[in-house]
């Protein structure tokens, strides 16, 4: 018996503007709809300042009964962690935190378990070797900032720090967003909020304020079982992995929660429009710049992308199959092109697809944001035909 013939995936109504010189970025974005899967989603690439692509589309929940909006706000995950190092970094241009002093110094408690040497450096380029906690640990203590950093500062490592690095996916943002903290006495999204986001009317926050429930996209998870070789590689993990991404390990279902939503996780919920993450990814994109205002002085816009040793990541190395190379906060784009053919550009990605870019040659900063997720932790297929869109016109 013959097979009927697929019909072709409509591409739902796009919105929003693309210069005519980035006319792929709308095709490759039309293309998600129509070939990758996407439900909902929005990209905005800004040149110079400029915004040259700003497109939106799709549906903002699974049942399709809600478009998305302009306004549309989604979990990026882990592209959080930019805006997490932008705090960092402004510490730092201002004299009030130094990246080679010893954690310690600012968070007295963290010298345990033989931790008193350890850098904040290590910290930003996940080199600390914190990247999960021993103990298991529910989601209830992980929305407990406390207990999550007490415990933190209690544990030892799991190998010897700034040996190597392995992806601190969410510890990270109680290690950074601690010493944030101990220093200006804020948790890192309401001092991302009065510092930069507030001041420059950028829509994202960490955590989503319960007002804004009503313009949040669902996530959803991806419509495939996982292929045998992600299931393998599930399967081989190592315990730092696992400690790393399952204790707890976080996905679209518990991400939807009001629980999630209300917590500060600064490695992994902030809330934001793609419009939001470009902003705020063109801070570094424009070495410190973002309009007519000067966020960064450009030394430190540029110590954000400082290599700190190409390696095999210990958490993530199995799944990538190659050495990669972290900066203080953010990935370089490196030999693979995570982030456009300029080696040097850097961003970060977000579990299942979404992404900010910034790439200070050429003046470009993207932002990617969409509901449904993909399998991947970087460098998802929808992503990657968006960012070569983008410099194909080049």
């Amino acid at each position: 018996m013959s097979q009927p013939t697929p019909q072709p995936v409509p591409v739902p109504e796009i919105h929003g503007h693309c210069d005519d010189r980035f006319a792929a970025v709308r095709t490759a974005f039309e293309e998600n709809f129509r070939e990758r899967g996407e439900l909902g989603a929005a990209v905005t690439v800004l040149v110079d300042g400029e915004t040259v692509v700003d497109l939106w589309g799709g549906w903002a929940d699974a049942a399709r009964s809600r478009p998305w909006e302009r306004d549309t706000l989604v979990n990026v995950w882990s592209t959080t962690k930019g805006p997490t190092a932008l705090c960092a970094h402004l510490l730092s241009d201002r004299g009030l935190l130094d990246l080679d002093a010893p954690v310690a110094s600012y968070w007295p408690e963290f010298a345990a378990a033989g931790k008193e040497a350890i850098p904040v450096r290590h910290l930003l380029s996940h080199r600390a070797g914190l990247a999960g906690l021993r103990e298991p640990h529910t989601f209830a203590e992980l929305y407990d900032w406390e207990l999550t950093c007490a415990r933190l500062a209690a544990t030892e490592p799991w190998w010897e720090p700034g040996t190597q690095s392995g992806y601190h996916a969410i510890t990270y943002g109680f290690l950074v967003g601690e010493v944030v903290r101990r220093v200006t006495g804020l948790l890192p999204g309401e001092f991302l909020h009065r510092e930069v986001t507030g001041p420059l009317g950028i829509d994202f926050t960490i955590g989503l304020p319960e007002k804004e429930a009503g313009r949040a996209a669902e996530l959803v998870h991806p419509r495939a079982e996982p292929t045998s070789e992600q299931a393998a590689l599930f399967a081989a993990l190592q315990p730092v992995a696992l400690a790393a991404l399952l204790n707890p390990g976080p996905g679209a279902a518990q991400a939807n929660t009001p629980e999630w939503r209300a917590a500060e996780i600064p490695a992994a919920n902030g809330h934001g429009t793609a419009r939001a993450v470009a902003a705020l990814y063109e801070i570094f994109a424009r070495r410190g710049r973002s309009g007519e205002t000067r966020v960064l002085s450009p030394e430190a816009a540029e110590r954000a992308r400082e290599g700190q040793g190409s390696c095999r990541d210990l958490v993530l190395g199995a799944g990538f199959g190659h050495d990669t190379e972290i900066g203080l906060g953010l990935w370089l784009s490196g030999p693979r092109g995570s982030y456009g053919p300029n080696p040097r550009a850097f961003g970060h990605d977000g579990f299942g697809g979404s992404c900010g870019l910034a790439d200070p040659e050429a003046g470009i900063s993207m932002g990617y944001v969409m509901n449904r997720m993909g399998p991947d932790i970087a460098d998802d297929p929808r992503k990657m035909a968006l960012v070569e869109a983008v410099y194909s016109t080049r």
